[in-house]
């Protein structure tokens, strides 16, 4: 299962750059760094690249690290998404976080904060993979001659692998988690486990209905990433002033990216409630993205854009932090392994 999963990822990860979005991602590269980042060549370089990466992150401390932070912080999505669920009534179903802590407890157990957290355990490894081997890819080309990558390159390189990582594997893992979360808030519980789950979702919808809310998850992830190199660029280029050589303690690489977080959330919740409203089992009452928005903002108002604001705040900024200084560790690591020009 690994092996065929690993292959079936190659070649979609390949074909989704390559036939969807690289001619949009070069296009830009092409204005404002006035060079191709495409070589003749690319198909053979990039499945190395992208086997090399995946084969590297399914073997390292970076995906048991993923794994265990995503463990600890779990919960904190597991609110997050139930909040954003949570449509205006009178009342409402959770009175707020405690309260919606309380009622799973009471009703699920402590078990019950962990729904859904298979998704994100299955789709960690790989979706750090394309992000980074992406943002990697596409900062090689955006470096200028001292081989420094400003903000804005930076953030067009965020932006790719953010949209990138939303195609190929964040949207599917996002829709069934939060399918599996509403599903213990309704009445008669539908799915009894992961495998049940997905099986049921392809039975019933196709799998089309692993890809509910695309637009939106693309918004989101390609925002996210934007945001969050844009800040960690800008971070790492004020601190290293005019020595590019500088390295950075692992603990200010955390603090830098418990900032960017920060600032990913505080930039693109609204674009989260979207994405989540979309992906929920009652997705079926909005006929697109720009509809679930305006009945948002029409039956619930502003504030609504902005639900599980404080609980997605404490897992972001931790996770970031995490992910930035295993990236960092690593890219040492592999730089002392494969010396490049």
């Amino acid at each position: 299962f690994p092996k065929i999963f690993l292959h079936s990822f190659h070649f979609n990860l390949q074909y989704a750059l390559f036939e969807t979005w690289a001619p949009s991602i070069c296009s830009l590269f092409l204005m404002y760094t006035g060079t191709n980042p495409v070589p003749q060549n690319i198909d053979l370089i990039y499945c190395t690249a992208v086997k090399a990466w995946c084969d590297l992150c399914s073997v390292s401390p970076g995906g048991i690290a993923g794994g265990i932070e995503i463990c600890i912080t779990f919960p904190t999505e597991y609110v997050k998404t139930q909040l954003q669920l949570d449509e205006k009534a009178n009342p409402p179903k959770y009175r707020g976080i405690g309260d919606c802590v309380k009622q799973t407890i009471k009703g699920h157990g402590v078990r019950g904060l962990y729904r859904g957290l298979s998704s994100l355990l299955y789709g960690s490894i790989p979706k750090s993979a394309v992000r980074f081997g992406v943002f990697e890819f596409l900062s090689n080309h955006a470096r200028d001659e001292a081989g420094k990558l400003n903000s804005t390159r930076g953030l067009l390189c965020g932006l790719g692998a953010g949209v990138m990582e939303a195609v190929v594997i964040v949207c599917p893992m996002e829709t069934v988690k939060v399918k599996f979360i509403h599903d213990q808030s309704s009445a008669k519980p539908k799915y009894r486990g992961f495998y049940h789950g997905v099986s049921e979702i392809i039975r019933t919808q196709g799998v089309r209905g692993t890809y509910q809310g695309l637009t939106a998850t693309v918004l989101k992830q390609g925002s996210n990433q934007a945001i969050r190199f844009y800040v960690m660029t800008s971070l790492r280029n004020w601190y290293k002033g005019d020595n590019p050589s500088k390295s950075i303690n692992p603990v200010v690489t955390g603090t830098f990216g418990a900032i960017a977080g920060a600032a990913s959330v505080f930039g693109n919740t609204p674009l989260d409630v979207i994405k989540t409203r979309m992906q929920g089992l009652e997705a079926h009452k909005y006929k697109s993205t720009l509809d679930c928005a305006v009945k948002i903002m029409r039956h619930e108002g502003v504030r609504a854009f902005y639900k599980g604001t404080v609980p997605r705040l404490g897992r972001v900024c931790l996770d970031v932090a995490i992910v930035f200084i295993i990236y960092e560790e690593v890219v040492k690591v592999l730089n002392g392994i494969w010396k490049t020009e």
